[in-house]
């Protein structure tokens, strides 16, 4: 199983028309730079600590995911790690030095 890769202005497109239904949007960058701003509505679970198991904020291994980082490298990473523990709806939508929305504190 693979993961989907799509560019940060899809995804913008996809939360603000609220296709899709419901999703989760994962910020894998460590908690110091989720903090300083990130996409709303975005929960921040570290690349460094996704590690064998699956993460207790993720429980529904099928859940509609999107993954992202700063710059795109941790959100790859993020979705391979993700793919080999089971979820099967994994979205890679790069890094959010290329997001063009609205940025949560």
């Amino acid at each position: 199983m693979a993961y989907k890769k799509i560019s940060m202005d899809e995804a913008r497109k996809i939360f603000e028309s609220g296709a899709d239904g419901s999703y989760t949007i994962l910020d894998v960058r460590r908690l110091d730079e989720f903090s300083s701003g990130h996409i709303p509505g975005a929960i921040n679970v570290a690349n460094e600590s996704i590690g064998t198991e699956a993460p207790a904020e993720l429980p529904d291994k099928n859940q509609l995911i999107y993954v992202y980082c700063r710059s795109g490298n941790r959100s790859k990473q993020a979705a391979e790690k993700l793919v080999a523990q089971g979820y099967t709806n994994i979205v890679d939508i790069g890094g959010i030095i290329d997001w063009k929305g609205k940025i949560e504190k």
